[in-house]
């Protein structure tokens, strides 16, 4: 397989490598109990755990591409490694099926299947990260306050004890330790302080190491006060005692490879390989969101690092590894800047275990336990929740219904709950809203435009028949396929029935675009999208008026006709029937045949500086209407207009325009501006603010638009007659740059505001 190069991070390598000195350190102090309890909940030797979190940052994280991630065995496979070691009957053989599982992930990655982890939908992936957090909450307030029965590490909703979650946090009440607690809640306080001093915060001892020395230090205190104070060895950590190397090497198991053609090692393989692919692939996407630096890990080489991981695990007697969201998510907020944190971590538990096990018994559960619900907090905070409802229902539901399936349950079975009731609301709106709708008022007439999806699928059968039974009979339906990718036969043989049998009995025109050639539905075009001269004809001033402020609501809504513009260069290519003629500015964000969402042909076009009235000018809009038979002469000027600014900066001084710009031939324009500019104003104009003077030029554009339709009315006998007669109409406008909005005035109208 080709291995994708590890996204680097980004400053100067000792800074780096301090921050994961400290980062590897906390995240190693966090996994000593967490091995050990999913050992213990899987029922299991306590050092398989430890063995896992060894290979999880020795082996998968030198080989893993994440930057931030740090595998280890994981509480989400706890209760499947529980059941798969009674159903094998022994460690043993369990063992093998780990190793296998290995192969089976290190195929997958070969294979590039971790691409499926870009399917996860990301409100699952929240609500993954979020039920984490309240779980780590619920599951360390007992642990914060010394109430020690269940193992760090147990996860789930139902307990081996019998209890559930909830009905621990009420055992807790009368049975806390007062020693404990008050390590536990000195530990929050340390991380909350020292968190909101910039010294410390700052300093190359981050919140966590700090809380633990300091939960530590008054562990051994309380120990040597006695009585209430005391904290009993149940409250500290429990690693096993190994005597240096050799002891240690004896506490290895090897797989029982008698069993190697039983069929159930398989079965068992693939139930690990399948849970764990699953947890890596969910864990790595939530890990990486959590990154500063939102780095992307390469999923199908985390599936091969975590096969190898297996595989090196079921051969040295270590649980399964997987990625795992609660120590990458601590690896993350201890400051963590590659992927040298988690390796240092690996090491870290191979020297205490093999040299120093006796000193990470000193460390107090309730100490741990507050860095755990710490960063359980952060990752269920409150904006999170605020954001997920923001998003709607369609993410917020989801998301919600992840969460409480994984407090409910357990991670696996959460997720998958998660998955499936997402599925479920992509599939609602598939069935609900798998077409687009939009009764189009083109020139020839109103056309239903259905726009199919990308993916039109069996299940969009019916919605696309009771679209298309509701086209009502002589009416024009145009069926869109430009954004689609995949037909079913099932629909396409709804679409050939329709064309060649429904419509023609109903008297329906059927146009249709965008269907690929295997279809044998070629693009067909019935309706009218351009002036025709029966269209001109018919067509009365007002009503010129009204589709272009038609057309102009569709550009504000972004819904703009379909249009073929082939066609419509080749139907006017010999002759053109325009309904308007538009006087607008030159300036390049008033294109008018955009604003108003007309066809070619349809608008003449007569573009100059500030839209002012030349005889230049005229002589196009005589042509337009006199001879080309436009009915509507509309003069556009808009706001922060240039030309307009120019005059009324060049009014208000003793400089022409050749003098202030060196253009030769600016005057004429900035001279026919001025005479919308009220002189008396130019006495304000230095002691306006620039909000007051954009509104004093915005006046003046609206002024000049007056003042240029009085001047096409006073300047042109033949205009003025039409007008009279009542063959064209003439009306000012001035659109808005900034909200796309245009203001109709007519020339009778006093512009200024």
């Amino acid at each position: 397989m080709t291995i994708a190069l590890a996204q680097q991070p980004r400053g100067r390598f000792p800074a780096i490598l301090s921050r994961d000195l400290t980062a590897g350190l906390v995240v190693f102090l966090v996994a000593v109990p967490l091995c050990l309890g999913i050992a213990l909940a899987s029922n299991a030797p306590l050092l398989s755990g430890v063995l896992a979190g060894i290979v999880g940052g020795l082996v998968v994280g030198s080989l893993s591409g994440s930057q931030t991630s740090v595998s280890g065995p994981a509480a989400a496979l706890a209760a499947i490694a529980a059941t798969q070691i009674a159903d094998l009957g022994s460690f043993g053989a369990f063992q093998l099926a780990v190793v296998v599982a290995g192969l089976i992930q290190i195929g997958m990655g070969v294979a590039r299947a971790g691409s499926v982890a870009k399917y996860f939908p990301s409100s699952v992936i929240k609500g993954l990260l979020a039920a984490i957090g309240i779980l780590l909450i619920l599951k360390q307030i007992p642990h914060l306050l010394g109430h020690d029965v269940d193992p760090e590490g147990e996860m789930s909703f139902l307990q081996p004890d019998q209890a559930n979650t909830f009905t621990e946090l009420q055992q807790m009440l009368g049975h806390t330790h007062f020693g404990a607690t008050l390590i536990g809640l000195g530990s929050i306080a340390v991380m909350l302080t020292w968190d909101r001093i910039k010294l410390l915060k700052t300093s190359v001892v981050p919140a966590p190491l700090a809380a633990v020395a300091f939960g530590a230090g008054l562990g051994y205190a309380f120990q040597h006060l006695g009585g209430i104070w005391s904290v009993e060895p149940a409250h500290f950590v429990q690693m096993p005692v190994a005597d240096g190397f050799a002891g240690f090497a004896s506490f290895l198991q090897w797989p029982d490879w008698s069993q190697v053609l039983n069929p159930a090692i398989l079965r068992s393989g693939l139930i690990l390989a399948a849970a764990a692919s699953l947890a890596s692939l969910l864990n790595l996407e939530s890990v990486d969101k959590l990154d500063p630096e939102q780095r992307t890990s390469p999923p199908s080489r985390e599936l091969w690092a975590q096969g190898v991981g297996n595989v090196v695990c079921g051969l040295v007697g270590g649980l399964p590894v997987t990625s795992e969201v609660i120590r990458g998510s601590i690896n993350v907020n201890a400051g963590a800047q590659s992927k040298w944190a988690t390796t240092i971590h690996g090491w870290l538990l191979l020297v205490s275990v093999i040299f120093f096990p006796l000193l990470l018994n000193r460390i107090p559960l309730s100490c741990l336990a507050a860095i755990l619900l710490v960063t359980g907090a952060r990752l269920a905070s409150w904006n999170l929740f605020k954001q997920m409802w923001s998003e709607g229902r369609y993410q917020f539901l989801p998301f919600i219904l992840t969460v409480g399936a994984i407090v409910l349950t357990d991670l696996l079975v959460g997720v998958v709950i998660g998955l499936v009731v997402s599925l479920g609301f992509i599939l609602n709106s598939t069935l609900r809203r798998p077409i687009r709708r939009v009764v189009e008022k083109h020139l020839g007439g109103e056309v239903l435009h259905i726009q199919l999806a990308n993916q039109v699928s069996f299940l969009n059968r019916e919605a696309l028949t009771q679209a298309l039974d509701e086209v009502p009979e002589g009416g024009h339906v145009l069926q869109d396929a430009q954004d689609t990718d995949y037909i079913d036969p099932d629909v396409l043989d709804l679409i050939h029935a329709f064309k060649d049998h429904t419509a023609p009995a109903r008297g329906i025109r059927v146009s249709q675009v965008g269907f690929r050639s295997k279809y044998h539905l070629g693009d067909h075009v019935q309706y009218l999208d351009h002036a025709t001269r029966e269209i001109q004809n018919q067509m009365t001033p007002q009503a010129v008026l009204q589709l272009l402020k038609d057309g102009h609501q569709r550009f504000l809504s972004g819904q703009r006709l379909t249009r073929d513009l082939g066609r419509q260069v080749r139907a006017t290519a010999q002759k053109q029937h325009p309904l308007a003629v538009m006087l607008s500015c030159i300036d390049s964000r008033t294109p008018t045949e955009l604003i108003f969402d007309q066809g070619l042909g349809d608008i003449l076009s007569v573009r100059v500086a500030g839209n002012i009235v030349t005889p230049e000018v005229l002589g196009s809009m005589e042509y337009a209407c006199a001879v080309a038979k436009a009915k509507l002469v509309v003069v556009m000027g808009h706001t922060r207009c240039g030309a307009v600014t120019a005059a009324v900066d060049l009014a208000c001084s003793t400089k022409t325009a050749a003098e202030a710009t060196g253009c030769d031939h600016l005057d004429p324009i900035v001279n026919s501006i001025q005479e919308s500019v009220d002189a008396a104003c130019c006495a304000r104009l230095d002691v306006m603010t620039s909000h007051e003077k954009e509104h004093f030029v915005n006046d003046v554009a609206r002024e000049n638009v007056r003042h240029a339709t009085h001047e096409v009315l006073s300047r042109s006998p033949i205009l003025n007659q039409l007008h009279e007669s009542g063959e064209i109409a003439i009306i000012g406008a001035v659109y808005d740059v900034i909200s796309g909005e245009i203001e109709f005035v007519t020339h009778e109208d006093a512009c200024v505001a």
